[in-house]
């Protein structure tokens, strides 16, 4: 399995990145929809990034038109609803896939270092959420319903 930090990504912007560029930092990566039930989440996800962005964490959104077309936009389309609706200052990635033969390299790690209910690896929806230590590995996996503010204590855990 690639290390986490190997794991090269794309920028919303279409800037080539790699996992190492979030080093030290909490993460909660989180896959994203523009039309989902759980769209509003957005603004309890820039909350966090709010509320720890200054201590080393950092919300990554990863937009994926994988679960009833809820993410029909390109990049641009996706940047704007997340700016005009939500205020999002996270960093935001170019759209992938989460599950199936085409899944981003960085949800094949994900999934596998954190299964889902009863050891299932694939995402079942809009906003699964990923806490991913400073370390690189995987803290915990949540549901889509789980809100962000629910998180809170275990991102301050993490955060030491």
């Amino acid at each position: 399995m690639t290390e986490f930090s190997e794991i090269d990504v794309r920028s919303i912007d279409g800037q080539a990145k790699r996992m190492a560029d979030f080093d030290g930092k909490v993460l909660l990566i989180v896959n994203v929809a523009s039309k989902c039930g759980f769209t509003p989440q957005y603004a309890g996800l820039e909350a966090l990034q709010q509320r720890f962005a200054g201590r080393g964490f950092d919300v990554l959104g990863f937009p994926c038109d994988q679960f009833g077309h809820q993410e029909p936009g390109d990049e641009a389309e996706i940047r704007n609803f997340c700016t005009l609706n939500y205020g999002v200052t996270f960093p935001m990635f170019a759209k992938i896939e989460v599950n199936g033969d085409n899944a981003h390299p960085l949800y094949r790690h994900l999934k596998k270092a954190a299964p889902g209910l009863l050891g299932t690896e694939s995402i079942k929806w809009n906003f699964t959420k990923f806490l991913v230590g400073r370390d690189g590995k995987v803290v915990k996996r949540y549901a889509p319903n789980d809100k962000p503010e629910d998180i809170v204590g275990d991102i301050e855990k993490s955060l030491g």
